[in-house]
């Protein structure tokens, strides 16, 4: 019996440690072994941090699916794995991507799948599996019965908490028996966005629609700058036009972990503090001090984020 996180790309994704974290307590709890499967070239890194949360096992691929590819590929490769290892429970670190990835491939087995879980324990023979319900505001307890579970964990709502003593992680490459498998979809454009990535962000400075106008929201971008960090925004501005999905913060858009986050004009609706809530600090600033926004805040101006922000902006160049 195995407990397994699933991972591909090539390089290890922020919340890695989080997801390997709430793995290693299940297969602890269990008595399962706890293996790794990583696909593309993140593996050549993976066994350094294996080791510090307790992998017994890192498994790789051999055949058509060893780089992970598309979607169609990925799903059928993760299934093939399934299949021929029998694990007991099947952990993803949980993201636009993997969250769909999950849930198809639960479908191909015909398996109970979770999505948003951030603590899961054994209970009869089953596994008790804790979630996040509406945008954070609701916890929800499920009772799985079946043999596997497919869990897309919510690694913000999770510390990383290494093994007490590193393990030997032993190197195992599985021969899948499945043909190389064609996309249905081809993406023919994608979004250009920068090197950096919101999510790794240690300083986010959002802003939402109490700044008044899109021209106004240069004044989030300029106080981003000045903070050395990077600039996010409400899905309500996304819709609105006046930044693309890419710096979108939220359940819909990036989840982020910084140091600091910084919430302009935004009321702090749980969709969007979905997104930022395992932020070590956050700084609101609206004029309405009735905001949800001040519920999550570590610290709350209460003001016109339009008068605020320029005195900020200066005070942090100088």
């Amino acid at each position: 019996m195995a407990v397994v996180l699933c991972s591909w790309g090539d390089a290890i994704d922020g919340g890695t440690e989080e997801a390997l974290t709430l793995a290693h307590k299940l297969a602890a709890a269990t008595g399962a072994q706890l293996r790794w499967l990583v696909l593309g070239g993140a593996a050549a890194a993976a066994v350094e941090v294996g080791a510090r949360y307790g992998v017994d096992r890192l498994d790789t691929v051999q055949g058509p699916g060893a780089s992970a590819g598309g979607p169609d590929a990925l799903v059928a490769t993760l299934a093939d794995y399934c299949n021929q290892t029998a694990p007991r429970a099947v952990l993803f670190n949980q993201g636009a991507e993997s969250r769909v990835i999950a849930a198809r491939l639960a479908g191909r087995l015909g398996v109970p799948v979770v999505a948003n879980v951030f603590d899961v324990e054994p209970a009869g023979g089953g596994l008790q599996v804790t979630a996040t319900a509406f945008g954070g505001d609701t916890h929800a307890v499920y009772q799985v019965a079946a043999p596997l579970a497919v869990l897309s964990v919510s690694t913000t709502a999770i510390v990383a908490a290494p093994a007490v003593a590193p393990s030997t992680v032993a190197q195992h490459s599985v021969a899948l028996n499945g043909a190389a498998v064609a996309e249905r979809f081809a993406v023919t454009a994608a979004p250009q966005v920068a090197e950096a990535r919101l999510e790794d962000a240690q300083v986010i400075v959002s802003g939402g629609r109490g700044l008044g106008s899109k021209q106004n929201f240069e004044l989030v971008k300029d106080m981003a700058a000045a903070l050395g960090g990077m600039w996010g925004g409400s899905r309500a501005i996304v819709d609105d036009g006046w930044i693309d999905s890419s710096h979108q913060v939220g359940l819909t858009g990036k989840i982020t972990r910084p140091a600091l986050y910084v919430a302009v004009g935004i009321s702090g609706a749980s969709q969007h503090m979905a997104g930022c809530s395992a932020a070590k600090t956050i700084i609101a600033i609206n004029k309405d001090a009735d905001a949800s926004i001040f519920r999550y805040a570590h610290f709350g101006v209460v003001g016109d984020c339009l008068e605020i922000l320029p005195e900020l902006i200066k005070a942090a160049k100088a």
